[in-house]
């Protein structure tokens, strides 16, 4: 069943002054593919959602631990994913070794294993964005460069957050909408009550959660003046994209920010967020909007927008999403890519 706008909003699922977006059912995967979002918890009811339930009331809970104890618990499972997921670490591993050919062997190994501790705190953080109220952080959350902002946004024609997937994701996006007013657009999760858990939490921070293919309401978004986050530091196929240099690797890179710039006139204006490591914090980070974008060729485009998020990563590389496949779509078709196990090293990477 399928529920519209004025439905939701009726069921009290999001705020009054809360725009729901339904991305529709193309973007769900594997066996929810056909299914719509629906962030209805009356229909997750059934004995088959329950230890999904379950793993959501342990996320409430731990959510509502002191911080110090989130962080360690986080590292906890950071350790544990770091020894017993080898798939991912066999992907963080490539990623780290391609992209840091400087670093000794010893020094890999230990950003691998920092990269899954950063990520398990991570996961802790996704809960306090999601069940608790950010405005209890902002004590602990240092702000740098939103003049840049104010002035991206003072032109009237809205702004692209260009952001990036780092570990503090979710905690990031919703500590500083303690600060501005934001959309959203995101992938739905597999999961259809993940999913209405996630949707249902940012629409009580962001004013419109967009489904990941709604570029008509990206553009409604910009045109009414609104600044939008959007990421493109993914692998996302072949379709509409460049190879563009990542950590001196070609990888496929979207155009869509030209595009939406160039259409919109909006600005551009990267946007960071790292947890501090002397102490319990966290530092969000706008930068000056790119100028003389587009700039009419998308390579160039693409690889300036690389050339930012790789000088943002540099900042504190373990918290980095280097689990995901970057470099998974290559230039050749025939190329079986980096992540085969049998594949021999990269010819930057140390012996």
């Amino acid at each position: 069943m399928r529920y519209d706008n004025a439905v939701i909003l009726s069921r009290g699922i999001l705020p009054p002054d809360k725009k729901f977006v339904d991305s529709g059912t193309g973007i769900l995967q594997k066996k929810y593919r056909q299914k719509s979002r629906n962030t209805d918890y009356s229909a997750y009811l059934h004995p088959r959602w329950w230890p999904t339930w379950l793993g959501i009331g342990a996320m409430w809970l731990a959510a509502h631990l002191p911080i110090r104890f989130q962080w360690l618990l986080g590292k906890g499972i950071g350790l544990i994913a770091w020894k017993l997921a080898k798939s991912r670490r066999h992907i963080t591993e490539t990623n780290i070794r391609l992209c840091f050919p400087e670093l000794s062997d010893k020094q890999r190994a230990a950003l691998v294993r920092g990269t899954f501790i950063a990520n398990g705190i991570g996961l802790m953080e996704i809960g306090i964005a999601w069940f608790r109220d950010p405005a209890r952080m902002t004590g602990i959350t240092r702000i740098h460069g939103l003049e840049y902002f104010k002035e991206a946004l003072a032109a009237g024609h809205g702004v692209l957050l260009l952001g990036g997937h780092y570990s503090t994701l979710d905690l990031g996006g919703s500590l500083v909408t303690e600060f501005i007013e934001a959309d959203i657009m995101q992938r739905d999760h597999n999961n259809p009550l993940m999913n209405a858990v996630m949707t249902r939490a940012r629409g009580r921070r962001y004013g419109t959660v967009l489904g990941a293919r709604d570029i008509r309401g990206l553009f409604r978004c910009l045109r009414k003046n609104r600044a939008v986050w959007y990421a493109t530091d993914q692998d996302y196929g072949r379709k509409d994209i460049v190879f563009a240099p990542f950590f001196g690797i070609p990888a496929g890179t979207i155009t869509a920010p030209s595009r939406i710039a160039g259409r919109s006139g909006c600005k551009v204006v990267p946007f960071s967020h790292f947890r501090r490591q002397d102490k319990p914090g966290y530092d969000i980070c706008f930068h000056p909007p790119l100028e003389n974008f587009p700039s009419g060729d998308d390579l160039a485009d693409a690889t300036r927008i690389n050339a930012v998020i790789e000088n943002e990563i540099r900042k504190a590389p373990d918290q980095y999403l280097w689990m995901h496949r970057r470099f998974k779509t290559r230039p050749g078709r025939e190329d079986s890519g980096f992540y085969d196990k049998k594949r021999k090293k990269h010819p930057g990477a140390s012996k």
